[in-house]
Parts: structure tokens; sequence; C-alpha cells
């Protein structure tokens, strides 16, 4: 198992994407119409740092959360808060500040600042706008995510099973009359430590160009030919999308999403991962029982305060497995949505501390929470799990995942 603790930061700054060595066609193919910004393109930037270690069983700790912002949000003050990157960060002199570079950069910038703490930095997802980010990783790996939206209706069926079937497996989903969703989908591409990782602009906007107008205001069953023979389901539809678009780009994986809380992936190794988020409402008092009460008030600080304090959490379950190529699932959605709801219901409008067994004498930090709840969860999903997130805030998440 493996758990990571993440802390949201955000900044401000400006860049252009642009190489003095290439002339206007090729930065323009590279970058798009952004080249042109002579004195820098502005970007709200949110920065996700991504922690790993072991949780100190006194504390109910990998480290302590705060520190990421002093570090890490010192580095920011610094050098990229409210800069014009090119010019204010020396780092960007010889790189274009791509996604990908600035998110690299942090991962070199940062990482040092933690040595010897008993916590590593093992990546940072960097959102730039919200069709663009990356992920750079400490083993020297790089994803570019790109992201785009459609609008399209469907009837959740097979052609393999029978109305009966359908209508038992679907619900209301199964409606012939159709439904409709927003959809959001996400494209990685992976480079490898030391690769060039640039796909060009123009590319990535032929890719999605074609692949909106095959599939936005279009009934996905009827005008979608290479989709008439297949199930249409979350997960077919993420694989279908993922094949179209591989004919034309380096593509590593793709998460589609069909509502703000239920997602469906797939990669190139041809596995299939589907989540889906519950919210739980709960108080708690962070609090050390092998520490008196003056340590306890340093460590936490006001998360210690006696009378405790609450969040609304929300847990995010991934599971994993072989896709029925049959019915085209990978479970059944009422069945993983009721496993999510068992698992955090006895928490839901409770102090953690004093009305739950599982924290009367462990700390209720988020890394105990996260994994408190796999050992509950899991066993409802056929040990099917494969990555449990826990947002405590909308700046603090928690993950434990199988690799």
């Amino acid at each position: 198992m493996f758990l990571t603790v993440s802390k949201r930061l955000e900044f401000s700054a400006s860049r252009r994407l642009f190489r003095p060595d290439w002339g206007e066609g090729e930065n323009r193919a590279a970058f798009g119409a952004e080249t042109s910004a002579r004195y820098g393109a502005g970007r709200n930037y949110v920065a996700w740092f991504v922690f790993t270690g072991h949780v100190d069983s006194a504390t109910g700790m990998l480290m302590n959360i705060s520190e990421i912002k002093q570090r890490a949000g010192g580095v920011i003050e610094e050098d990229y808060d409210h800069k014009f990157l090119n010019e204010d960060n020396p780092k960007f002199a010889a790189k274009v500040p791509t996604a990908e570079a600035v998110a690299r950069q942090l991962v070199s910038d940062v990482g040092p600042l933690f040595r010897g703490s008993g916590a590593e930095l093992t990546a940072v997802h960097l959102e730039e706008t919200p069709q663009r980010g990356a992920t750079a990783y400490a083993n020297g790996h790089t994803d570019g995510h790109h992201e785009f939206r459609f609008s399209a209706a469907r009837t959740t069926m097979s052609p393999h099973l029978s109305r009966e079937e359908n209508a038992q497996l679907f619900g209301v989903a199964a409606s012939p009359h159709g439904h409709g969703h927003e959809y959001r989908v996400r494209l990685t591409m992976r480079f490898a430590a030391g690769a060039v990782s640039l796909v060009e602009d123009q590319a990535i906007a032929a890719c999605v160009a074609s692949l909106s107008a095959e599939l936005d205001h279009r009934n996905l069953n009827l005008e979608v030919p290479g989709m008439r023979s297949s199930p249409m389901t979350t997960e077919v539809l993420a694989r279908y999308i993922f094949q179209r678009a591989q004919e034309s780009l380096p593509l590593h994986r793709i998460r589609l999403h069909e509502r703000s809380d239920f997602f469906a992936e797939y990669n190139a190794n041809g596995e299939h991962l589907l989540a889906m988020q519950m919210p739980f409402s709960a108080s708690h008092r962070l609090q050390s029982y092998e520490h008196s009460p003056e340590e306890n008030a340093e460590m936490y600080g006001k998360c210690n305060n006696p009378r405790g304090h609450g969040h609304l959490y929300v847990s995010e379950a991934t599971i994993g497995g072989k896709l029925d190529e049959r019915s085209g699932t990978l479970c059944n959605f009422v069945e993983f949505r009721d496993a999510l709801y068992q698992s955090v219901a006895a928490w839901d409008n409770r102090h953690l501390d004093l009305e739950t067994e599982e924290f009367r004498q462990r700390p209720s930090t988020g890394e105990n929470i996260v994994e408190t709840l796999w050992a509950k969860m899991s066993p409802l999903l056929s040990n099917r799990l494969e990555r449990l997130r826990l947002w405590e805030t909308s700046n603090n998440r928690f993950t434990l995942r199988t690799n």
C-alpha cells in the first residue's frame, strides 16, 4: 500500500511559450496563438504538492501538512507568484515555461527542502487552466494533460443483453428515450525522464476538433457509427475515445467524467478503472494520546481545539478489474454506490473521536481516516479497490493506493 499526502497551493504568473531559435511558424505550430504574447499570457496556477512516507503511529501524521504550505509556499512566493516567468525566474531563461516544465521545476525546487524530514516529495500536479495541466514525478516522468468537454445524449444499454436484462442492470438509464450528460475528457500523455515532453498544439487541437465533431451534441447510440454494435456505457465510451485519440496522439490514459462525482479511466495497458465519490460530514479533534496537552497544542495548532471542529469530507473510491464485454460494465453502478454509502454511513454527522470506535484511542488524522476507510470499504467492493482518496478540505487530500 502506498500513502500520499497532498497540499494545494495557488499562484498567479505570466509566461510566453516561445523558442527564439525557432521561426514564427514552428512556434505557432508547437504552442498555438499564445506564442505571440510578447509580454506574457497570464495564468492562475493551482499546484498540488504530493508527499509520501511513513505515518507516525503516535501522531497519526505522515507529516505536518502546514510544513508544505510554509516551505513550498516560500518557493512560490519568491520565484513564481506574480512573476513573468521567462524573465523574472532565471530557471526559465533557457527553457520554455510550459505546464510540464513548470511542474518539473517545482519538483526540483521544493523536493530538496524536505530531505531528511521523513517525508519525500513524489510529484507535483499543476493545473494551468481547466483545459491544461501537467504532473511531474520525482522519478523524472512527466504527464501532460489536455481537457475538453462535449454534450451528448445516450441510452445506457448493451446490444448483447435482452431488454429485460438492460432494464434490470441499468434501471432508468436504459430508457429508450435517452438521457444526456456534459462529459469532461482528460487526455494524458506520459514522457519518460529526459524525453522531449512536447506534442504540438496543432496536433492536439486537431484531435480534439475531430472528437468534438463526432461526439458533441450527438445521440451516441444512433449517430456514432463506431459504437453502434458496442455497449453504451461510460467504461466502453472511455475506451472508444482513447482508441480514437490514440490514432493521432501518443496517449497514455484517458479519464472520462460523466458527472463531477463519477468517472471512468482507460489506459494504454488496456486497464479499466471506475471511480465514484461519496461525501460525509463529521467533526473531530486532532490529538495524540501519547503526548501532553502542551505538545498536542504545538503539533496540531487550532486543530487541537478541545471542542473540536468539522469537515465535509469527500471520499473517492476507484476500482479496477476485468470488464464484462457482454454488458460493457466493470461493476453494477448501484452496488458500487451502496458500498460507498455503507462504508461512511456510521461516520456521517458524528464526532469521530467521541462517537466511533475506530478513533477513540487513535488520532483522527486524514492519514488514519483514509486507512480505516480502506479496511471498511475494500471487502464491500470484492477487494477490487485500487485507489482511495479523501479530501478533508479543498486544499488537503490523502490518498491510499495499491501501487
